[in-house]
């Protein structure tokens, strides 16, 4: 699996419904996410990029996508520096696909909620 969910069960104390809301908020705000550093792409709004990154650094990290929190710091570092500003679209673009693939995983896993607790 591509996401793991120990801390927020842990953190969530095993409330189901918790981690349901917790799931929830998170495919939702992922797609904006994306829509989001996109259009900062599009618009070379570096600055704007980087605070992103450290919004969504926080979501992915509790769904214990750990390799991806890290490439979010690192966008989120450069972009307030102003570095490795040709990094970014491959950051972007690997934010956009291991979400999507962790909203799949994550939509199975609340179809079976029972299975994980």
């Amino acid at each position: 699996m591509k996401t793991d969910l120990s801390y927020l069960r842990e953190m969530s104390g095993g409330n189901k419904d918790l981690v349901l809301e917790m799931i929830t908020i998170f495919k939702s705000q992922v797609v904006e996410f994306a829509q989001e550093m996109e259009q900062h792409l599009k618009n070379k709004e570096y600055d704007l990029l980087g605070k992103l990154a450290h919004k969504a650094k926080s979501s992915v990290s509790i769904m214990g996508l750990d390799e991806l929190a890290k490439e979010l710091k690192n966008l989120e570092n450069y972009a307030r520096e102003g570095k490795n500003t040709e990094s970014y679209p491959s950051i972007v673009a690997v934010f956009k696909k291991e979400t999507a693939e962790a909203v799949q995983e994550l939509t199975l896993v609340t179809d079976n909620l029972e299975l994980y607790f």
